[in-house]
């Protein structure tokens, strides 16, 4: 594939997932700027990414302001990739209100604010292009992912709906739907996992590689599973 000349905003992009998604896109040629809650690290940053740490994405000036930074550092911006988020197990019962308050913030605010802000940008490209992350637990979830999987849920919907709203403006939406992604955290948390049946980082960032390019400009609305083998 080649990217060159594209201008994708990844946000999440300090974690596991987002470098994999930045080295990806940067080695296809594309400009990314990273994106995080976090502040951006003083050393690693890989060529043709460049850092933007500290914002709150779910402040709709603070990624208005943002995306024209972007734009203005970078020329144009092409593509956004929805990777910030989060995770939190709890059961209803004995559980707590504000896990569901913040399990939507974090992971479906933050898309909803991203895509809002970026669109006018995305709009100008002719070749815009949206992915967000979804997970294959908001089709079936168990006991104590209740506040995750109704926020990934919302994503499905964010994205099926923008899609219908976008597709004669030359903006494709899709989502992408993880099972389990093979992340340091993640195998911390479940120590005694096959690991070998979980998705590499770096194996969901070229599908998401994919649906970024011309290749794909006939994808929109879809929701795909990226499962490996679990």
């Amino acid at each position: 594939m080649n990217l060159s000349g594209r201008v994708f905003a990844v946000s999440g992009g300090f974690g596991a997932l987002g470098q994999a998604v930045a080295a990806t896109l940067a080695g296809y040629g594309a400009t990314v700027a990273s994106i995080d809650f976090a502040t951006a690290p003083a050393t690693g940053k890989a060529a043709g990414v460049h850092l933007y740490g500290g914002v709150d994405l779910a402040d709709e000036p603070a990624a208005n302001s943002l995306m024209t930074r972007i734009v203005q550092d970078s020329g144009r911006l092409d593509g956004l990739i929805n990777i910030a988020g989060g995770f939190h197990w709890e059961k209803l019962e004995g559980g707590a209100l504000e896990t569901w308050d913040s399990m939507y913030r974090i992971n479906l605010r933050t898309a909803v604010v991203a895509c809002k802000t970026a669109l006018p940008f995305l709009v100008k490209s002719g070749k815009g292009r949206i992915v967000n992350i979804g997970a294959m637990g908001a089709i079936k979830a168990g006991a104590g992912m209740g506040a995750y999987a109704a926020s990934k849920a919302g994503i499905a919907k964010l994205t099926e709906a923008l899609a219908e709203e976008l597709k004669d403006r030359g903006v494709t939406v899709n989502a992408i739907l993880p099972s389990m992604i093979d992340t340091p955290r993640n195998r911390l948390d479940m120590s005694d996992a096959d690991f070998s049946r979980w998705v590499a980082p770096s194996a969901v960032a070229e599908v998401i590689a994919f649906l970024l390019s011309d290749a794909a400009g006939a994808v929109t609305g879809a929701l795909i599973p990226v499962a490996g083998r679990v």
